[in-house]
């Protein structure tokens, strides 16, 4: 058994990773600041910040997955990200252990068409940039074969146990178990791409665990052809048993929310991910490892069927 180490071990991803890990028999380090207690795995308190922390955390590892979510602020992002990659570099480096980078899709910026792995870096935002600077340190690291990685991208994702982190599990499934209309942010008519939180922590493993997905950027699998806002809802309803009536969120509404929400302020700089056709695509991922996404509307019950039971 490899001992596979998570870095951000209370967040989203890593809570659906852990049962794939453990179905798998793999022995388990939960590394955060305050990392929460699970049966059968290892903790360990670090901050991603403090590199000796850090080195000490992760030795021993032979794979480690940095899934650390920071605070949603274009500031501390422009200050703690590029440190925060530094030090896992220089810790999985310390301890030969392969680095699974799990990241967003904010370095890409507004793309018209499919995103794919060959997309290139034009950022639109500040954090976007932020991503861009960190994904460069970590693939010139790996062309200097500095260190065993790979990166493993996503946009926004639902699933089963995905509350605040998901704006599908905020505006729909939230709003219709309460009996409310579901909202959807700026335009309900362009095709929106999202992960399901199940998929996403198999491919990690997947990725984790071949030699020749190393030194790769790979996009974790995701349903085709997306579907647009009210699409979404159409399903999410059907699945809930309740209308699909739908209230979509103009953008000067979240422009106002944001001056009294801090979130919803650092969110406003995202907004073309919403306004525009969004469409994310995984088939070098499914034709790589012959896997087929979770269907949305499978996904969809799924979840529903979460929050229902809630």
């Amino acid at each position: 058994m490899a001992l596979h180490t998570l870095i951000g071990a209370n967040g989203t991803i890593a809570n659906a990773l852990i049962p794939v890990l453990q179905a798998n028999q793999q022995t388990i380090r939960l590394v955060s600041r305050k990392p929460k207690a699970v049966a059968g795995a290892e903790t360990a308190a670090a901050s991603a910040l403090n590199r000796d922390e850090l080195i000490q955390a992760v030795a021993g590892s032979d794979v480690v997955y940095l899934l650390i979510g920071i605070e949603y602020n274009a500031d501390v992002w422009q200050r703690d990200w590029p440190v925060i990659m530094q030090n896992t570099i220089a810790a999985c480096q310390a301890t030969n252990a392969k680095l699974i980078f799990f990241d967003d899709v904010y370095m890409y910026g507004r793309v018209n068409g499919p995103i794919t792995e060959e997309t290139p870096y034009r950022p639109s935002s500040r954090k976007g940039k932020v991503r861009a600077e960190v994904a460069t340190m970590l693939q010139q690291a790996m062309q200097a074969g500095r260190v065993q990685a790979l990166i493993a991208r996503a946009v926004d994702f639902y699933g089963p146990g995905v509350t605040d982190n998901s704006a599908p599990g905020i505006y729909v499934f939230s709003n219709l178990k309460k009996g409310n209309r579901a909202q959807w942010p700026i335009n309900a008519n362009v095709p929106r791409s999202f992960n399901y939180t199940p998929d996403a922590a198999e491919a990690l493993y997947l990725l984790a665990t071949r030699g020749e997905a190393v030194g790769q950027i790979w996009h974790l699998p995701t349903p085709q052809p997306a579907l647009t806002g009210r699409e979404f809802v159409q399903l999410s309803a059907r699945a809930m048993n309740t209308s699909n009536k739908l209230f979509v969120l103009p953008k000067w509404v979240l422009k106002v929310i944001g001056w009294f929400n801090p979130f919803m302020k650092e969110a406003y700089e995202m907004n073309y991910q919403d306004e525009f056709a969004f469409q994310f695509d995984s088939s070098k991922f499914e034709r790589a490892f012959n896997y087929t996404p979770t269907s949305y509307e499978e996904g969809i019950r799924a979840t529903a069927a979460w929050f229902q039971q809630r």
